[in-house]
């Protein structure tokens, strides 16, 4: 039992539901027992009497008979619920009539529900009793101050749409002084949950929408949890109907000076007396109060999206509890059906009961999360389609198949031409997924037109099949640096010699034995050491510091080996990367001395053929950090801190809120389907990848030592390698040290696009800057993505401080980018990128290079789940190309996100000129594979290209 400050909790687990204040009376009805909190709110100092007639006739409502449903419309009028709200608090005067419109979208997974279930369901419906709606109103009574009574109806289903979507609709009759409906509660009379995708109210008279919230979340049935559902409304404030109370507190005189908007007619009906207090607080000494009264107008004519300060008297408690609600009440036992959101590590990877080597330790600052929260749930719609299905459907069924097919899943490939049947004559599975399954795969498994063949096909790598020996060349081996998936672990040189950080008591020396006369003889006397740092001109990927911690564990696993490394590249005058020098480093133990070897190009035989092993090495490596570091940790980890402390700390209705919540769509579910067969113990990623066992030790260990906030930001990353420097007379206020440079280059295209779409949204909502600072909220979201999400680097320097519309910006556009323009340049070109890597070191003559490789088993695996999660859904939700409900209906955010649609359709075309220059070798050549991983729109498939808004494979 849990005491509030308006109430107290009478359930089993926190409720709105069953709170009261202690101002209001118990309700007269069944029905009100269930329902939110009434509260007592301080009165709007308006008075009715003092009121224009202009405003007391405004749009009144004549009650009109029916005789039944027209244009195919079942209209249902208030029930007696509703009269009972009435009579509780009774309202009165003229009454207009209003219609709810819910759209549900069916329930994909759950299409062969118990026959018991789906009949109660279906009587429900018969009898009207299926969806319960309650209207609030954004008003509180002008005399009582108390909320004003909730107007109910039951909804009914009535039709399906064109999209397959269920239809349930539901007529009420409004008191004219109701005032604007602020928000719907929803109670599910099903069984079920279902996914409720839009509510619309709109006027009868005339058709126009006077409420509309697109929901885009999972309902509950009332039989799992008593808690009703709230949903705020995002449509714009109306002036004509009710919506004038929002300007309570406003002077006329004031409005006047400063809103060409509102006509003479409009100020006519706003003459009223009234004592202007701030309409964010009825204090005249708050800070937030005094800023208020200066904020101009535009900002105050809005419905739906509210700073804390600015929201309706009507909806204030709804907001604050609804809140509280998806903190859980530090509740700790969760049901699935709970919106709960809260922090934990990831205790859920290892599986001891079933096998003691599968025994995980989860690493005490791994900062790897996990929350209890259906919304975070795939809808009907993503169920449906190839995204879930599929990436489900290849973990659980695919994999465990192409594993069951090599009898020794260490076997490595016998010959070069055997990695070539795979693409062209397939892989003779002797039991074949069912045809069910595989029609999920139309593109990974080819050529199974006869299911009785038995035989799966994969498709043949974009890199390899522009150019069939690109794998065996350096210069791809540096290009892709730049150019492919992984463009986030190469930096400049910047000290020497190389040096390690680690303790060289423990893994030896630390002064790398790349040497200076070594480079100035590889690189032929074109300048010394000392003159290519001082151009800029020498990079390394340094492999050293990360891996070391874990060789002598790893190479204790069967099968495995594993070195640190240090590659070491020179810039040439054609802005391309010459491979210099490869260091491999093997830690001193206690029975064996530090080993380390450096090996450069050969021209012999045998320091060619060693050569080529130690950049196998190195792409191992490349690959691991790849998976575990610029992907896992950087995208999808860490962003489930900004989903939970989001939903935890700001309100559906903040503008914030409904700016990045695009971004966080289906990132929860599709990291718990990783946890369940990519990263967990004996996954995926421990069976294919160098760490093994140790790879989200290995990712924990990245965390501590590299991540920080302030340099997810692309121009700040790219300055923290010493990849580039500011400089305001260059493009995007950087100039690169590498002038072709794909990621980059396009990268940086997309960060300005972001960051001015951001920066117009932010300021709209905050044209005075300390209109921040005093937004709680905001900071408290802030404060918990560094205390709480990141508590054991709270008190790094590098935080940035969140103080004005700038920093805001700054933080916002980093987390748009890291979900949108990040994670499409590190994920979707996986399969034409990494499914070809082990082509890199396959030669015939050479037995012991090939059992460097990843076995036909690991090969089979890796490439059947890269194929995958390169994809593109069909139903694939592009940055910028639709506009979301909440922005839709305020006209200067349409506008804004109208501009931003525009400049990224510009960027799609620099792209493709850009992938047209000659001078660009590192993305225009003979066999090159053009660079558009950051082209932001694509068709559905393995494309190498588009930006999603958000992480959802």
């Amino acid at each position: 039992m849990s005491m509030l400050e308006y109430g107290v909790v009478h359930a089993r687990q926190p409720t709105l539901t069953h709170l009261r204040s202690p101002h209001q009376p118990l309700a007269t009805s069944s029905s009100s027992s269930s329902s939110l909190i009434n509260v007592a709110a301080q009165p709007l100092h308006i008075h009715h009497s003092s009121l224009p007639t202009s405003v007391n006739k405004f749009r009144k409502l004549r009650m009109r008979k029916r005789s039944g449903a027209g244009g195919g419309m079942m209209m249902v009028k208030a029930t007696s619920v509703a009269s009972s709200e009435r009579s509780a608090g009774g309202g009165s005067g003229e009454m207009r009539e209003v219609k709810a419109v819910v759209t549900i979208v069916p329930n994909a997974t759950k299409i062969f529900q118990e026959i018991v279930s789906r009949v109660k369901e279906d009587i429900a419906d018969l009898l009207g009793k299926s969806l319960l709606l309650e209207l609030l109103s954004s008003e509180v009574d002008s005399e009582s101050g108390l909320e004003k009574p909730k107007i109910s109806a039951y909804a009914h289903k009535t039709l399906k749409n064109a999209d397959n979507h269920i239809i349930y609709e539901a007529e009420f009759l409004v008191p004219e002084d109701f005032g604007t409906v602020g928000a719907i509660l929803v109670e599910n009379e099903h069984h079920k949950e279902m996914f409720l995708k839009d509510i619309q109210v709109i006027g009868l008279d005339d058709g126009a929408p006077t409420f509309h919230s697109s929901c885009g979340s999972w309902v509950h049935s009332k039989f799992d949890n008593p808690i009703k559902r709230i949903f705020f409304n995002n449509k714009p404030l109306d002036l004509r109907r009710g919506g004038w109370a929002a300007l309570a507190g406003r002077d006329v005189a004031w409005l006047a000076e400063r809103e060409e908007a509102l006509t003479a007619d409009l100020l006519d009906r706003f003459g009223w007396g009234f004592r202007p207090p701030s309409l964010c607080s009825q204090s005249e000494g708050d800070p937030a109060a005094q800023i208020a009264r200066q904020r101009t107008p535009p900002t105050a004519l809005r419905l739906g999206s509210y700073l804390p300060c600015e929201t309706p008297e009507g909806l204030k408690e709804y907001r604050k509890k609804e809140l509280a609600l998806m903190r859980g009440f530090g509740i700790k036992v969760r049901e699935a059906h709970d919106r709960i959101y809260d922090y934990d590590v990831y205790n859920d990877l290892g599986d001891p009961d079933s096998d003691l080597d599968l025994l995980r330790s989860y690493v005490r600052n791994s900062k790897q999360r996990c929350v209890c929260a259906e919304d975070e749930s795939f809808s009907g719609v993503k169920q449906l389609s190839f995204a879930f299905n599929t990436v489900s459907s290849v973990l659980h069924a695919i994999v465990p198949t192409l594993q069951t097919y090599f009898i020794d899943s260490n076997l490595p490939f016998p010959f070069f031409t055997a990695i070539d049947k795979m693409y062209n004559e397939g892989i003779n599975i002797p039991e074949l997924p069912h045809k069910s399954v595989l029609d999920l795969f139309p593109r990974l498994m080819k050529a199974v037109t006869d299911l009785n063949s038995r035989v799966i096909c994969f498709e043949t790598p974009a890199v390899f099949e522009k150019d069939k020996f690109s794998w065996f060349r350096d210069d791809e081996f540096a290009r892709q640096l730049l150019a492919g998936i992984n463009p986030h672990a190469i930096r400049r040189v910047t000290e020497w010699p190389l040096k390690s950080n680690l303790d060289p008591e423990i893994y030896g020396s630390a002064e790398s034995s790349i040497t200076t006369e070594l480079v100035e003889k590889e690189i032929k006397g074109l300048m010394t050491v000392e003159e290519a740092m001082e151009q800029k001109r020498l990079y390394v990927l340094d492999y050293h510091d990360i891996f070391i911690p874990y060789v002598s564990k790893v190479r204790e696993l069967e099968n495995t080996t594993l070195y640190g490394s240090r590659t070491l590249f020179l810039l040439t005058q054609d802005n391309i990367l010459k491979v210099v020098a490869i260091e491999l480093t093997r830690p001193k133990s206690d029975t064996q001395p530090q080993w380390r070897q450096v090996f450069t190009p050969g021209w012999d035989a045998t320091s060619s053929w060693l050569w080529r092993m130690a950049k196998a090495h190195v792409l191992a490596q490349d690959s691991g950090y790849h998976q575990l570091v610029s992907h896992w940790l950087r995208t999808h980890c860490c962003t489930e801190l900004y989903i939970i402390a989001t939903n935890r700390q700001l309100s559906a209705m903040h503008p914030i809120y409904r700016l990045i919540d695009p971004h966080f769509r289906y990132t929860m579910e599709i990291n718990a389907l990783a946890r369940e067969a990519l990263i967990n113990a004996g996954g995926i990623i421990e069976s294919c990848f160098s760490p093994g066992k140790y790879s989200i030790e290995l990712s924990s260990a990245a965390y501590d030592l590299q991540w920080q906030f302030n340099t997810e930001a692309l121009p700040e990353d790219l300055i923290s390698r010493g990849l580039a420097e500011k400089d305001e007379a260059a493009p995007h206020g950087l100039r690169l040290f590498i002038s072709d440079f794909p990621y980059a280059n396009d990268g940086l295209l997309i960060w300005d696009s972001i960051k001015q779409w951001v920066s117009d949204y932010v300021n709209y909502y905050y044209p005075d800057p300390k209109l921040v600072e005093t937004d709680e909220e905001l900071q408290a979201w802030w404060t918990e993505i560094r205390t709480e999400g990141h508590g054991d680097k709270k008190d790094e320097p590098w935080w940035p401080v969140l103080k004005t519309p700038k920093d805001l910006i700054q933080i916002i556009t980093t987390i748009v980018w890291v979900t949108s323009g990040h994670h499409a340049a590190v994920n979707f070109g996986q399969y034409d990128f990494a499914g070809q890597e082990w082509k890199e070191f396959v030669d015939k003559p050479e037995i012991a290079l090939l059992h460097t490789f990843p076995s036909q088993a690991q090969a089979s695996k890796v490439m059947a789940v890269l194929d995958v999660i390169s994809t593109h859904s069909p139903d694939e939700e592009y940055m910028g190309e639709h506009m979301e409900a909440a922005w839709k209906d305020d006209p200067e955010i349409s506008a804004a996100f109208e501009r931003f649609r525009g400049r990224l359709m510009e960027i799609e075309g620099i792209i493709d000129s850009r992938n047209l220059d000659p001078e660009l070798k590192n993305r225009h050549g003979a066999g090159v594979v053009p660079y558009q991983l950051l082209k932001p729109f694509s068709e559905p498939g393995v494309t190498m290209k588009g930006i999603p808004y958000s992480i959802s494979i």
